[in-house]
């Protein structure tokens, strides 16, 4: 059974700064009496603001059942555990960052940005100047690093410099992401 549900998204802008952010978020907590705080950004700003809001967005109970999408596999879900490409980045952090925070998912991002910039350049061969690795970036197609979700390909063209405009659609069931239906696309600047 499909649930459809109206979303109203609120915006505050906190000019990057943790005062502003307390303001921004205890608003939206108290007076606008938001559902949950979704992607908010920066270290010193949410710092600020984190016991606050633990304290008021629900705890995991209230996760159950969120719907989200994504592109990346988390490193510390054990369903990638036999993952080919989730061995590999294990293999890669074992060797050369020990005792890392894999749940971290800059981690995982950045892994996928460095094969793609490999890729870019296994493309551009011998020819290593700046014209040739733009002109390679701009010819991406159908390339999966290793720690994207399966059926996720990164594209790129000369008018399109997007690599990413897939995503899964996932949620959120006893205390982890399961991923659900057809991946989701999206075409560039709609």
């Amino acid at each position: 059974m499909c649930v459809h549900r109206k979303i109203n998204f609120i915006s505050y802008d906190d000019g990057y700064s943790p005062p502003k952010t307390v303001e921004q978020v205890r608003k939206l907590i108290e007076s606008d009496e938001v559902f949950l705080v979704f992607n908010a950004l920066g270290t010193p700003t949410q710092t600020a603001v984190q016991k606050y809001q633990n304290g008021k967005p629900a705890g995991l109970e209230a996760s159950e059942g969120i719907l989200s999408a994504g592109y990346l596999k988390d490193a510390s879900d054990a369903q990638w555990a036999n993952d080919e490409g989730m061995k590999k980045f294990m293999a890669f952090i074992d060797k050369y960052m020990p005792g890392s925070n894999i749940s971290d998912a800059n981690m995982v991002y950045g892994y996928s940005a460095a094969q793609t910039m490999v890729q870019v350049l296994k493309q551009a061969g011998d020819n290593l100047t700046r014209e040739n690795v733009m002109k390679q970036a701009a010819r991406l197609k159908d390339f999966a690093p290793d720690t994207v979700l399966p059926g996720i390909k990164l594209n790129t063209s000369a008018t399109d410099y997007a690599p990413i405009e897939q995503l899964q659609m996932m949620q959120f069931k006893g205390g982890k992401w399961e991923l659900f239906g057809d991946i989701i696309s999206a075409e560039a600047g709609g």
